[in-house]
């Protein structure tokens, strides 16, 4: 490829470099006490989900390490466990989830060597040509799935952009009441590629664009926001929470009703926290969206 055009993708695919990020690339199985601390950490965060900026039960962080960045988000889902350890559980509903965020343009669920994997192509946040997207293979892992337990993990040991260790997970604890706790986990490393990549960014397209950790206020007075890196990862790790929730606010609607369903809480969702997370207007996100869906069930 040119070194013309890698950059151009480089440009267009920054933004979208923390879309994938979690707890478990190349995760043991879990061990028995995976559930206890998943339940602990819930007790812990008893007050930080009853207050707090989101006005509803859930906690996001961000960590910005040396070579790693990491998204977490806990929170109280209003759908049984069941009904999320069966839908999440499956790889290739996780293809509808993730096409909800604007930077997947596609997303197919295969075996490779018996082991399922997530085909997946990560690019702009407006209309593109997969030949200018890039894709990443995620390995699929159920790592739990107990009466009141899940743990699943994607993988990738290459990302897009010069990243490495892609990592996607998801736990799940059953409570009372008919809701489920839920941890989701971003994280990937990076290299010089991935830095260049992230600087450029930030410099143009990104410039002014925050997350929702609590900063010192702005020069109108205005509540301040974290930006940089750890802003990127907290607005991709929102996005794709709402996504999770989307998906799983349609699962009982009939199936040709789900998608327009979906995306539309999906986008009512973000549009919550416009200040972090809107970038287009319903209709280009609607018809960029219907699109990306007849090309992901047309494409091999």
């Amino acid at each position: 490829m040119h070194s013309s055009i890698r950059y151009n993708i480089i440009l267009r695919s920054a933004g979208s470099l923390l879309l994938w990020i979690a707890l478990a690339a190349n995760a043991a199985p879990s061990s028995p006490d995976d559930e206890q601390i998943l339940r602990s950490k819930y007790a812990s965060l008893a007050q930080r989900l009853e207050h707090n900026q989101f006005h509803k039960p859930l906690v996001l962080d961000s960590i910005e390490g040396q070579d790693e960045l990491k998204g977490d988000i806990y929170a109280v889902m209003d759908f049984p466990y069941s009904q999320l350890k069966a839908s999440l559980t499956d790889p290739a509903q996780w293809c509808e989830v993730m096409i909800l965020h604007l930077n997947t343009k596609y997303c197919r669920s295969n075996l490779e060597h018996q082991q399922p994997v997530l085909q997946v192509n990560i690019g702009s946040k407006t209309p593109q040509a997969l030949a200018d997207s890039e894709r990443i293979v995620l390995k699929f892992d159920v790592l739990a799935a107990t009466s009141d337990f899940f743990e699943i993990a994607l993988a990738a040991q290459h990302g897009p952009l010069g990243t490495s260790d892609y990592r996607i997970a998801l736990g799940g604890v059953s409570l009372p009441g008919g809701k489920t706790f839920i941890h989701l986990t971003y994280s990937y490393s990076t290299g010089m590629l991935g830095r260049t990549a992230m600087r450029a960014y930030l410099a143009t397209v990104g410039r002014g664009k925050v997350g929702f950790t609590a900063a010192e206020k702005d020069s109108d007075g205005e509540a301040g926001y974290i930006g940089g890196v750890r802003g990127v990862v907290e607005r991709n790790a929102m996005r794709y929470f709402l996504a999770i929730d989307s998906y799983m606010g349609s699962v009982a609607a009939s199936k040709d009703a789900q998608f327009d369903m979906r995306l539309r809480s999906w986008f009512a969702a973000t549009e919550q926290y416009a200040r972090q997370l809107h970038e287009i207007s319903w209709d280009q996100y609607a018809t960029m969206k219907r699109a990306e869906r007849q090309r992901m069930l047309a494409e091999p």
